[in-house]
């Protein structure tokens, strides 16, 4: 029996330090909601789960950019749905010009309007989306995951010459013959504009079978990364639970571990 140094009281002393340790981790864990509070805690697992929400913050911009191309093919097609219905007035009007009843100052009257639609057509190929060109040759690259693939949306092109005959021309329907050349020129417009919108409409297919695409791998890179970084509130509680008493009894023992020297004194006579 000695005075100078309680063993039992350090041993002890050194399990209490331990057990509040294992409380104090699982209150950050609690309170945190994840099971990775520092990297000491699992390096690897903090390693990989950095790298798989980096990933889906790419995949979120890319979503982002798809949703973005979605709806300028939407404002696209928009326009070319009412240039669709300007030619088909222009069709109209060229074929009513053709009538062998209508004078020359109905047929002018036919070609005030068919002029004024010309000149919509001229106005909507100059159009643009957030300032780019909605009606160019040139392709639009849209990134489609997360390694920064792309694939290109095809341009649709207003000055062709199917288009620009029908807006930029000399079409002049106040005559007979002109009406007759009008005609075709008109039909061949609308052909291309129904070639166009049926272009944007598989594109826009594509679009947002990728858009759910990317959302199916984003559910699942989210799941795997909940599974390494995501703290189980039951399993913790148990062990917050089991914390809480072992604080308790050790800090019970401690005190009593520090009265064992008082038992030498009985030794002294005291």
């Amino acid at each position: 029996m000695v005075i100078n140094t309680n063993i039992e009281a350090l041993v002890t002393s050194n399990n209490l330090q331990a057990s509040s340790a294992r409380l104090a981790k699982s209150l950050s864990r609690l309170s945190s909601g994840t099971k990775i509070v520092a990297p000491s805690d699992d390096a690897a697992g903090l390693a990989v789960s950095s790298r798989l929400k980096a990933q889906i913050g790419r995949l979120d911009a890319a979503m982002t950019n798809i949703v973005n191309a979605v709806s300028f093919t939407q404002t696209q097609d928009g326009f070319l749905k009412t240039v669709g219905n300007a030619l088909s007035r222009m069709s109209e009007l060229a074929m009513l010009a053709q009538d062998g009843t209508k004078s020359n100052d109905d047929r002018a009257l036919y070609h005030a309007e068919f002029s004024q639609l010309k000149d919509f057509i001229s106005v909507t190929q100059s159009k643009e989306f957030n300032s780019v060109s909605l009606f160019s040759t040139a392709t639009l690259d849209v990134t489609i995951d997360s390694s920064g693939s792309t694939f290109g949306l095809t341009g649709i092109d207003m000055s062709a010459a199917s288009y620009s005959a029908a807006y930029a021309g000399t079409l002049d329907i106040s005559t007979s013959l002109g009406a007759v050349s009008a005609v075709s020129v008109v039909r061949a417009a609308i052909d291309r504009v129904s070639l166009d919108r049926a272009t944007l409409g598989s594109l826009q297919a594509r679009l947002n079978f990728t858009s759910e695409q990317l959302s199916v791998t984003k559910e699942n890179l989210s799941a795997a990364t909940s599974r390494i970084t995501d703290v189980d509130v039951a399993d913790e509680s148990t062990e917050f639970a089991r914390g809480q008493i072992l604080v308790q009894s050790g800090t019970a023992m401690l005190a009593q571990a520090n009265t064992l020297p008082q038992s030498a004194l009985r030794l002294l006579g005291a």
